[in-house]
């Protein structure tokens, strides 16, 4: 299906887009970009194609997307919180600020976990075990610096554990972050709540905690912060276009995300995943990732993981 945009006296062709989700499939980053594909796909604003490209926490997918896609009027690649951390504590040669922001769609929060066997009940527990050996614990999580390392690092800084002690075991995305936690082979896991939400309600995994500040409507799991543990975090997420594209085409992509969650199946997603609507378009969105990058940069030295 060809879908044609008309930008004033332009006509730029949108024929089949492209959505890299620069993360291994099951994560955050694959969920919003096969949920943008949905979307399209349903309301006949185009078709889509999601193709994961994985590694050093988006930098690969977000290098591979500048350097093939520049120019390009049916491209885009999704990112947030995580990049921006991820590329903070890697030193990332490229980062959101090399291509064209379009719009934050969503946030989440995160959940807190544990095998359905494991001896640790309650966040205190947890805590305990934290406090007693700190190594001894292992968390499972996305990439090194991102957002489940980051959570992990602040509840350890928040009951008084030196977050450089945090053992944390990163995965390049949340399928194998969950096979391990699911298997035992790490003590604890951290990750978003719509891609834990399913285990949890099949009795796999045991949820100790959300990272809301304030309990979130609908969802019976305590937070961090009502057990005693004085840390939160909201994840959120959005998606690019190419670096090098002309004003049209930028407007091209900004009507056409603005018509995705503008729609009902958008919506319908967002209340299905638990997931917050925190769309901001353009020039807000471009702002607003910079002042997140001085921000998030400004946390990870706080807890030693940017030096």
């Amino acid at each position: 299906m060809m879908a044609t945009l008309m930008i004033g006296a332009n006509r730029v062709q949108a024929a089949d887009y492209e959505i890299m989700a620069p993360a291994a499939p099951g994560g955050g980053y694959d969920r919003t970009s096969r949920a943008v594909e949905q979307v399209l796909k349903q309301d006949k604003l185009g078709t889509a194609t999601v193709i994961n490209v994985g590694g050093a926490g988006g930098a690969i997918g977000l290098a591979q997307f500048i350097r093939n896609r520049s120019g390009s009027d049916n491209a885009m690649i999704v990112g947030g919180f995580g990049m921006i951390a991820s590329f903070a504590t890697n030193k990332s040669k490229v980062t959101l600020a090399d291509v064209t922001p379009i719009a934050r769609l969503m946030s989440e929060y995160s959940v807190v976990v544990v095998p359905k066997d494991s001896p640790i009940k309650t966040l205190a527990d947890l805590v305990a075990q934290l406090k007693k050996n700190t190594n001894g614990v292992s968390w499972a999580g996305g990439s090194a610096g991102g957002t489940d390392h980051i959570l992990a690092g602040s509840i350890a800084k928040a009951i008084g554990v030196d977050p450089k002690q945090v053992n944390y075991v990163a995965f390049s995305g949340g399928g194998d972050s969950l096979a391990a936690i699911i298997g035992g082979q790490v003590t604890v896991g951290v990750g978003g709540f719509s891609e834990l939400a399913d285990q949890i309600k099949a009795g796999n995994l045991r949820v100790l905690a959300i990272s809301s500040d304030k309990r979130v409507p609908g969802v019976d799991i305590p937070t961090l912060k009502e057990q005693g543990v004085d840390a939160s975090l909201s994840n959120w997420r959005g998606i690019a276009a190419p670096p090098g594209i002309t004003p049209a085409q930028r407007q091209a992509y900004l009507d056409l995300i603005a018509k995705v969650v503008a729609s009902k199946s958008w919506k319908d997603i967002l209340q299905t995943n638990g997931w917050n609507d925190e769309y901001l378009a353009g020039d807000d969105f471009k702002t607003y990732i910079a002042n997140e990058t001085t921000r998030i940069t400004e946390i990870l030295t706080q807890l030693g993981l940017v030096k």
